[in-house]
């Protein structure tokens, strides 16, 4: 097994083995549950929504993101069925995350009698804040990175020596694309928290759909440097996926700003 500069395991309470990837996982669900009810607040809509909303998605989302990228390595878990329910050890794709915890939101809000998409605006920040401090779990598991590159490429992006050293696997240097995406996921959550949502021509659920073509169009070009894509044929499902979504988003808004009205 290939050591790792940084163990990815947290620590060991008797037979309970703890791993970094869950309690960065779990820290940024919660970080994004604290924002998300803030915004609530500021909406004047009640936080304890918010909550509820957590409770309902969160084990949806993961349900979801799991059993999406299952089916898409079936011929690896066909032969180890054991490993489809340890999720600790990564696998966990966000396009799937989104589609159950969209059904899980649209549910919710029909049987709480809200907007849904009022409350798809008020969770966007938290989501895409939670990508972002979530791709470190990727890091630590080693995973979700790019091709091969030489250690002097790293060093020239002046990266500490320990980020460099953990994407070494195997004696082999490899593309920090966990860390691009971070930094772009966080780059969307400044623009959408400090202007994008203050502006007042936007329409209800349009602080969404800008979330997700922004990490769409974000995700299309990193998705390219990464070697461990699922695939649909010869298509990474993920490029795919980002231009559907960003040519739904770009459509729904040139509709309602410039059709509808």
């Amino acid at each position: 097994m290939n050591s790792t500069y940084l163990d990815p395991i947290a620590f060991k309470l008797g037979p309970l083995t703890v791993y970094w990837y869950g309690i960065i996982m779990a820290s940024a669900v919660l970080i994004g549950l604290l924002l998300a009810t803030n915004e609530a607040k500021r909406r004047n809509i009640d936080p304890e929504l918010i909550i509820d909303l957590v409770i309902w998605g969160i084990p949806c989302a993961i349900i979801g993101a799991r059993t999406y990228y299952v089916i898409f390595q079936w011929d690896y878990y066909s032969q180890h069925p054991q490993e489809i329910i340890a999720i600790w050890h990564g696998g966990l794709a966000i396009h799937g995350a989104l589609i159950a915890a969209l059904l899980a939101g649209v549910t919710f809000a029909y049987k709480k009698g809200v907007s849904f998409l009022k409350l798809t605006d008020i969770a966007a920040p938290s989501i895409i804040l939670g990508q972002a401090i979530g791709r470190w779990g990727n890091f630590m598991n080693q995973e979700a990175h790019g091709g091969p590159v030489s250690r002097n490429f790293l060093e020239s992006l002046h990266l500490p020596y320990w980020i460099i050293e953990q994407m070494q696997i195997n004696g082999i240097y490899y593309h920090p694309t966990f860390l691009y995406e971070s930094i772009w996921n966080l780059l969307v959550f400044l623009f959408l928290t400090l202007y994008w949502k203050k502006q007042d021509f936007l329409k209800p659920g349009e602080v969404f759909l800008s979330y997700i073509s922004l990490y769409s169009f974000g995700r299309f070009f990193i998705e390219e440097m990464r070697t461990d894509s699922l695939m649909l044929g010869s298509f990474k499902m993920a490029k795919v996926i980002s231009v559907v979504i960003i040519l739904f988003s770009v459509g729904i808004g040139y509709y309602n700003h410039y059709i509808k009205n």
